[in-house]
């Protein structure tokens, strides 16, 4: 007969170095292991900005836990992390697990999001993983319990899937946190809970205990140096009764488009595209970079990088530049695959780099590099910045414009690497500053959106701000015109703007609704034969005429979010990626 199986659930501690969740975790380790405590799982969310320093210093608290000790990452520590998700990796072995405790299979995995605001996400080979797991695992006898930070719900863009793969086993709860609270839910036919952070939000510091007998899973509050509180009570058993998903129907051209998926990843995919006239690359989750041929979609070659890839590689002609996470700029041959140059880096590169004029411009952790594509050397490294570059910079004339998580937009000579300007909204929360969105440069001015919500433009030669304007929810998706004349910016509403690029005072020139609702996808904008083309947080891709002032189609290519729109300089065919794992070509046919 089973025994009583005791799970402590410490959730959403959000330690920083001197903070009082820090005293208050030590509290509640020293607590625990006075307790007869079976596993302790730690769910996600142990630091603020999942910085390489801040890992390290809950990893010394938690080590102090002497009971079997399992840990997931949380969005805090996947969304901003120092070391694009790597650090967690290297101190805790791996971002999920699966442990065993009597007659109890207990699994766990990570949700992101990564690198990128986003909805969650459960990567495609962690669904493989978790469905090969409980198959090894699930005998006669044996039920699961499942943990995830994100509730198994719309918070995750694929969490069908992820109910698809445990509805096939007997799981009798599921368990996250992310909300810091007690509160029961049903994720397709399985009962759910969400359990409460360490703070004071439930009366005082403290954590979830979890009591599963052959009858029943009991949720207790525990309050440190108080004795524990019932909250919430299931019954142990789960008849399997499978939810019924609606059916995915092909895709259906519009008039006028051919829209292709050319390739299926096993992995998910987080970066751009790269393409010339007869591959696209890009990276995935396991740190391979991939050529894809274009016309057949079977792989060219593929190369590890030793981590979770999130910049896009750089065609330069023949060469083929990967900025990879692993702390290495790699140089390779286009056609091979091999090697030609490693170039060993301080921090991970998880920045979109630029080819120009024979010229890498990469962005980096806390800096921004110009190299010479021909010789690999590097000419010149600005490294006054304060955080990482995410998205790729915008060149014009001598003016390099990006930014950076430090909150700062900045513009450098890109003959000397010498700052010209930079500028800041007023604020000093790095996370509401221009850290990734492509900046749009005319001849006179700068413009940007943010995740402070303004659109703001400032004076190319001096920085000077020129106007901002909050009349749209603006967040980090922007593009402009083909002749430059208009900006386009998707807003959190799911509308796409149009401002006047030439005008000294904020012009709006039109506004369409793109019917996408609630939307935050720092997806680029592009236009490309008089069509402008707006991906979505859960891969809806829009077309609008511009001149006529008209949706012209959206279609659904998936769940997850469009990581990028971009050109095929060869024939001005649109190509983009899906975090899923997918590679789709849109190709206007009434231009072939």
């Amino acid at each position: 007969m089973m025994q009583a199986t005791r799970i402590v659930i410490l959730s959403d501690v959000h330690v920083t170095p001197g903070n009082e969740c820090e005293a208050r975790l030590k509290e509640a380790v020293k607590e625990i292991n006075l307790t007869d405590a079976d596993i302790v799982v730690m769910n996600g969310d142990l630091t603020n900005e999942g910085s390489d320093e801040q890992l390290s210093n809950v990893k010394s608290i938690l080590d102090g836990i002497s009971h079997p000790l399992y840990v997931l990452p949380g969005n805090h520590e996947t969304t901003w992390s120092q070391s694009a998700t790597k650090t967690f990796i290297d101190l805790w072995g791996n971002d999920r697990f699966a442990t065993e405790v009597d007659s109890l299979v207990i699994v766990g995995i990570n949700c992101g999001p990564y690198m990128k605001m986003g909805d969650g996400h459960i990567k495609q080979e962690d669904l493989h993983w978790l469905k090969t797991t409980l198959d090894r695992e699930v005998t006669h006898g044996k039920r699961v319990i499942s943990f995830n930070h994100y509730p198994l719900k719309n918070d995750l863009d694929n969490y069908i899937d992820y109910i698809k793969v445990l509805e096939q086993y007997p799981v009798i709860i599921h368990v996250n946190g992310h909300y810091h609270k007690f509160e029961r839910y049903l994720g397709g036919d399985i009962d759910c809970m969400m359990v409460r952070s360490l703070d004071r939000k439930h009366g005082d510091f403290g954590y979830t205990i979890m009591d599963v007998t052959a009858d029943s899973v009991i949720f207790s509050n525990k309050q440190l140096g108080r004795d524990a509180v019932r909250v919430e009570a299931f019954a142990a058993k789960r008849n399997l009764t499978p939810i019924v998903s609606e059916s995915q129907s092909g895709i259906t051209n519009p008039d006028g488009f051919e829209i292709t998926r050319i390739y299926v990843d096993s992995a998910s995919i987080f970066t751009r595209l790269a393409i010339d006239s007869e591959a696209v690359y890009f990276g995935n989750s396991l740190g391979e970079a991939k050529a894809i041929d274009k016309h057949s979609g079977k792989v060219r070659w593929k190369l590890q990088t030793g981590a979770s890839m999130f910049a896009r590689p750089v065609d330069a002609g023949n060469k083929l530049f990967i900025p990879s996470a692993n702390k290495e700029l790699l140089s390779v041959d286009k056609q091979s695959g091999d090697i030609i140059h490693r170039s060993p880096s301080t921090g991970p590169y998880v920045a979109d780099g630029l080819y120009h004029n024979g010229a890498l411009y990469q962005g980096g952790y806390k800096k921004m590099e110009k190299w010479d594509v021909a010789t690999g050397e590097l000419l010149w490294r600005f490294d006054s910045i304060g955080n990482y570059c995410q998205a790729a910079p915008a060149i014009h004339g001598n003016d390099i414009v990006f930014g950076a998580w430090d909150s700062y937009l900045y513009c450098i000579d890109n003959r000397t690497g010498r700052m010209r300007w930079k500028w800041n909204n007023g604020k000093n929360a790095n996370m509401l500053g221009p850290g990734n969105v492509v900046p749009v440069v005319t001849d006179d001015k700068v413009i940007i959106v943010a995740p402070d919500r303004y659109m703001t433009a400032v004076d190319r030669k001096t920085g000077r701000q020129l106007w901002r304007n909050k009349d749209f929810k603006y967040r980090e998706s922007l593009g402009c015109s083909r002749d430059g004349s208009r900006v386009y910016a998707k807003t959190m509403d799911g509308e796409l703007v149009a401002v006047d690029a030439a005008s000294d005072t904020f012009r709006l020139l039109w506004k369409i609704d793109m019917e996408l609702g609630y939307e935050h996808a720092p997806c680029v904008i592009v236009e490309r034969d008089g069509i402008v083309y707006a991906g979505s947080r859960r891969g809806i891709v829009t077309a609008v005429d511009p001149v006529r002032q008209l949706m012209l189609w959206s279609l659904p290519l998936g769940v997850s979010e469009v990581n990028g729109i971009d050109i095929d300089p060869t024939n001005g065919d649109i190509y983009l990626s899906l975090i899923e794992g997918t590679v789709w070509r849109i190709r206007n046919t009434s231009l072939h």
